[in-house]
This record gives structure tokens, C-alpha cells and sequence, in this order.
């Protein structure tokens, strides 16, 4: 039997169909049309599961938080219009008879890198994605530790700065609102005084623009500030980075690292990229569906 699995985005829904030996075979990419809702969208992928044929031993979901993982519900995030309290699993087994299961998209991205990825292999797995917002999830022999609220290793919200700036749940100072993408696009902007977009900013800092590179010095001692913080709460094995900030600028990783070493009382520490890429979190919603079936 195959195994589903969904990863939601405030654009694009993707179902992927994993087989026996967790290979993707197929996958399905519809628009997220924010005049459905989450029925309505939830309505287009149980159309494409019915027509493939398949049987299924498991469904998993990867959403964007906040979400109630015993009530298995969507709460309300920033990005998903007219989703706000969907209980989508209790609503695709009604619809499909597929157990089903939903976790943070951040923490499902880091449980596929922790179990079969970047950092199989190893005890205590902290991913960190650096994208648009910033991402976490903590791993500890191969379980997904996520707490009652989902809250478990939320790196985004940790404050690393008194900067006042912030937006939604997130709070004043803390790495998303300081150090992720969207954060730099705001700074660089103000600092520029056009739009710029984060592939902007590390252009610029590639010509030797002074205020490009004042802008990621900071935002990388905010970033490193927050991996101290992690190495003491937690000390993990290996730290497995993602995202497209991080992909596509290894060089700002390493320099975050390196700061960040300056603050750790043994700075020999582990780090790797992501095996997965952008299809992490739909790898961990396939685990989660399997984890379902067992």
C-alpha cells in the first residue's frame, strides 16, 4: 500500500504518493485558491487520491502553524485565507478513509532530514531552515518532539534583539522578525530605500555594497546569537540547515557558524545541508503517514 502525503503553502499545495520503499512516484501541485477555503481545497486533492488508484495505509499533512495537534486542527496562520479552525484530518478520513495525521511544516521538514536525510544516523537532530521566515525543528532518537502547544524548538520566536519590529504572533526582536527573509527584505528596504527582496541583498553584497554587508553582518550575529542559544538548551549532535537563504549562500552559513562557535564553550560542532531540499517537509508528512499505519 502507498503512502499520501500534503504540504501545504500559502501559494501552492503539493501531494506527493510515496511507494513501499518510500520512493516518490507521483506528484500533484494545484494552486491554493484562497476562495475555497480549506474544504474546498482539501476537495481537489481527495478527487486526484480517489482517481489515482492507489490504496492507502496513511495520509500525513505538513501546514503551517499555529496549529492544535491533539485536535489534529489548523488554527489560524498568517498565509492560509479562510483555513482558520479546520480540523482537516478529522475531514479528509471522513472523506477518504486514509488515517491521518498533521504536524509543522518546519518540524516535518527536520523529521525527514533526522530519520532518512542529512542527519540520519545521529541521536539529537536540530534542523533550522532560513528562508523567508525562519524554521525548527528538534529530533531525539528519531522522534519528532513537537510539546502540547507545537511549540517545541519554534527558533523563530527566540529573542536575540530589543528591535521593536514585528508582525502576527511572532514576537518584538525575536530571529524571524530580525534575522529571516522577510526581515532582511524590510531592513534592506528601509536601508536602500526601494524594494529590495533578499536575492537582492546578497547581490549587492556581492558588488561590495557597504550597506548590504553592515545589514548581514547584523543579521548574522542575531543569527548566531540564536544557534548559542539552541547549543545550550539543547547541544544537539548535528544541526541540518535548509531553506533557500541557506542553499543559495553557503558562505553566509558558514559565517553564521562561525560567530556562533564564538559563544560555545566546545565550538566543535556538526553541521550539514539539507538532503531534501524543498521537498523536506513532504518527506516528513510521508513518515508521519507512516507512523499512522504502524
Amino acid at each position: 500500500m502507498k503512502t499520501a502525503a500534503v504540504d501545504i503553502g500559502g501559494t501552492q499545495i503539493r501531494l506527493g504518493i510515496f511507494d513501499e520503499n518510500r520512493n516518490l512516484i507521483d506528484v500533484f501541485k494545484t494552486v491554493n485558491d484562497r476562495t475555497l477555503g480549506g474544504e474546498g481545497n482539501m476537495d481537489v486533492l481527495i478527487r486526484y487520491l480517489k482517481d489515482s488508484g492507489y490504496a492507502f495505509k496513511g495520509l500525513g499533512i505538513a501546514s503551517p502553524g499555529p496549529l492544535d495537534l491533539k485536535k489534529r486542527m489548523i488554527l489560524n496562520p498568517p498565509n492560509l485565507y479562510g483555513w482558520d479552525n479546520f480540523r482537516i484530518c478529522d475531514y479528509l478520513e471522513e472523506k477518504t478513509g486514509i488515517p491521518c495525521a498533521i504536524n509543522n511544516d518546519g518540524n516535518l521538514a527536520g523529521y525527514a532530514e533526522a530519520r532518512i536525510g542529512a542527519g540520519k544516523g545521529y541521536d539529537s537532530v536540530v534542523f533550522i531552515g532560513m528562508s523567508t521566515g525562519m524554521g525548527g525543528s528538534f529530533v531525539y532518537k528519531g522522534e519528532l518532539l513537537s510539546g502540547p502547544h507545537c511549540n517545541t524548538a519554534e527558533f523563530y520566536n527566540v529573542i536575540v534583539s530589543d528591535d521593536p519590529c514585528h508582525h502576527g504572533s511572532a514576537n518584538p526582536g525575536s530571529l524571524n522578525e530580525i534575522a529571516g527573509g522577510a526581515a532582511m527584505e524590510r531592513i534592506a528596504s528601509e536601508r536602500f530605500g526601494r524594494q529590495m527582496f533578499a536575492k537582492d541583498l546578497f547581490a549587492e553584497y556581492d558588488k561590495g555594497n557597504k550597506d548590504a554587508a553592515d545589514i548581514l553582518e547584523r543579521t548574522s550575529e542575531m543569527l548566531a546569537r540564536g544557534i548559542a542559544n539552541i547549543y545550550y538548551i539543547i547541544d544537539p549532535d548535528i544541526y541540518v540547515i535548509g531553506g533557500s537563504i541557506a542553499v543559495n549562500n553557503p558562505w553566509y552559513v558558514d559565517k553564521v557558524f562561525a560567530k556562533a562557535k564564538g559563544y560555545m564553550t566546545d565550538p566543535a560542532v556538526n553541521v550539514a545541508y539539507s538532503q531534501f531540499g524543498d521537498d523536506a517537509g513532504l518527506y516528513g508528512a510521508m513518515l508521519l503517514g507512516e507512523d499512522m499505519a504502524e
